[in-house]
């Protein structure tokens, strides 16, 4: 069974025990970790497969893991691309881990296949940041700003993390990224804030608090202007449309 058959079955299960799947703040942090190539923090922000609080998409046990295996790698294999991963590398990943998956006959097998998919993800999205290859403070700050998305973010703090004078930094940031530290930090959280807005069912009050916009209307504001549209909009056009595409 290919991947998009893979996650119409397991959507059709959902749908057959009342059961809505949505990401929570910290998923939707761990997924971008993966994205951003990040393996520090995915080491801090992943779940392993058998936690407890692992939804009922199936009696049997063993297959419930899997179900829960072939999610994650649908939803790592999405951000992925979003990441500029290949199409064809991140669905050929994709359709390898869901074949090694179906062969999986313990529930410590499927364990140790889920760490193992999402650190081989990751890697390869680090290998690909870095072939954009910037000085060590940009690279640093990069790296901070990935991580503190849901927290307010100033230039200080980022100069004080590097060392350097803050009017130096923004003058660097802007020479190696082409655009400003503030611009960069509103597109990227716009970015968690769409991909929220697709497979979450949080608010867009709540979004926008969680990704520290300054209030509701701001939040409204600058997400139309990097998008040409509202968060409400964009929430009916595009609503978990990864399952159908």
């Amino acid at each position: 069974m290919n991947t998009e058959r893979k996650l119409l079955h397991t959507e059709f299960l959902q749908r057959e025990n009342e059961l809505h799947h949505k990401l929570y703040g910290t998923e939707i942090t761990f997924f971008e970790a993966v994205k951003a190539g990040n393996i520090k923090q995915v080491r801090e922000c992943m779940s392993p497969l058998d936690d407890r609080e692992l939804g009922a998409l199936s009696a049997n046990p063993l297959r419930n893991m899997r179900y829960h295996l072939i999610i994650t790698i649908a939803f790592i294999t999405r951000f992925c691309i979003e990441g500029d991963m290949p199409t064809e590398t991140a669905y050929n990943l994709s359709d390898l881990y869901i074949q090694k998956a179906d062969l999986c006959a313990s529930k410590a097998e499927l364990s140790a296949l889920h760490k193992k998919m999402i650190f081989d993800f990751t890697k390869r999205m680090s290998r690909l940041k870095k072939k954009n290859v910037h000085s060590r403070p940009i690279s640093m700050c990069l790296d901070q700003i990935h991580a503190s998305l849901h927290n307010p973010i100033s230039i200080e703090s980022l100069a004080a993390g590097v060392s350097l004078n803050p009017t130096y930094l923004s003058t660097l940031f802007k020479k190696e990224m082409g655009v400003t530290i503030n611009a960069y930090i509103r597109s990227k959280r716009i970015e968690v804030a769409k991909n929220m807005l697709r497979f979450s069912e949080y608010s867009s009050v709540d979004i926008g608090n969680y990704l520290a916009f300054s209030s509701h209307s701001y939040f409204i504001h600058v997400f139309k202007r990097e998008t040409g549209l509202t968060p409400k909009e964009f929430r009916e056009k595009s609503f978990r449309s990864s399952w159908n595409d």
